[in-house]
């Protein structure tokens, strides 16, 4: 109780803070888990209030995270003080250029359709395991839902039965990323594979509701969105299909693979790219089509395929080249 009081100041500036970004749209949880870890650092030295020594000692405690995981985390802490020093111009405030600057992630590897066909195969041969019967057909589902569908690993985790049409093909994300909630439509092949997983999911998982989660690996445990993740993951290791790539691929570039690909497809039927990413944004979930631009950066493929389209269209009005 001693500390609750003396840290009264800091909880009540947390509060008004987190209600002011939310206030915004933001839904801000993984700040407030960090903040909140911060206030339980501070109540265990004993302080009243967050200071330069003890917010040192709290940095000192990440050496163990990557350092965008350190810089994310001081940067959390930095903003909140900076909220409160406009309050209370006696609040502490780190100094911005003794924290760490993010490190620049490498360039997103969108996989191919060859890859995914390699890693079914790779999956489809993993011998049946009775006490995870529905391991391997779940995961077979995951991964066409992020590449054919375009959707983030953690949306795919989050489907409950009652967010899927099995016979229209649809489903229903909600409140993702930036709260936006959207219905996404399969392609038939995809929605085949949908109603497939739900006949061998019927066998194993008793009915609970529709509001019980999509995905099982047995009739006890679902998959989280942590344990789908990793799952995945584990699969593309072992399967060998990027061992000659420079590096293997993360989850999140399945959906990478759908938005380069969609942009191919565009390009080759000489459609008007500009016009059609409002449309690839809102089924891919985008707060706005500037997201869905920045497949156009870095792809290969994409760049290539846009340069032969100015060259065909604008060509000769350059003679010999550019200056």
């Amino acid at each position: 109780m001693r500390n609750a009081t003396a840290l009264a100041s800091w909880d009540a500036a947390l509060e008004a803070y987190l209600a002011s970004r939310r206030a915004l749209g933001r839904a801000y949880e993984g700040e407030e888990r960090v903040l909140r870890a911060v206030r339980t650092h501070l109540a265990r030295l004993r302080r009243r209030d967050l200071d330069a020594t003890s917010f040192g000692h709290w940095r000192a405690q990440l050496d163990h995270c990557a350092p965008n995981t350190r810089c994310d985390y001081a940067m959390i802490v930095y903003r909140f003080c900076r909220y409160r020093r406009r309050r209370d111009p006696a609040c502490f405030l780190p100094d911005r250029a003794t924290l760490e600057r993010r490190r620049p992630y490498p360039l997103p590897s969108p996989v191919e359709d060859r890859q995914v066909a390699q890693l079914l195969r790779f999956l489809a041969a993993f011998g049946a395991c009775s006490s995870r019967p529905l391991r391997r057909p779940a995961l077979r589902l995951a991964i066409l839902l992020m590449y054919t569908a375009g959707l983030r690993r953690g949306e795919v985790a989050r489907l409950r039965l009652e967010d899927v049409d099995p016979v229209a093909g649809v489903l229903r994300i909600r409140a993702s990323k930036f709260h936006k909630s959207r219905w996404v439509p399969l392609s038939a092949s995809t929605a085949r594979e949908l109603r497939r997983y739900l006949q061998s999911r019927r066998a194993v998982v008793p009915q609970r509701g529709g509001a019980t989660p999509l995905l099982w690996s047995c009739a006890t445990r679902a998959y989280s969105p942590q344990g789908l993740s990793n799952a995945v993951k584990a699969l593309m290791l072992s399967s060998g299909v990027w061992n000659a790539a420079p590096r293997l691929a993360r989850v999140h570039d399945f959906r990478h693979g759908f938005a380069v690909g969609a942009l191919r497809r565009w390009y080759e039927a000489g459609a008007d790219v500009q016009s059609e990413l409002p449309k690839l944004a809102m089924y891919m979930g985008h707060v706005s089509i500037a997201s869905s631009a920045h497949y156009l950066r870095y792809m290969p493929a994409v760049v290539a395929l846009a340069g032969e389209r100015f060259a065909r269209s604008c060509g000769d009005l350059v003679d010999g080249g550019a200056p």
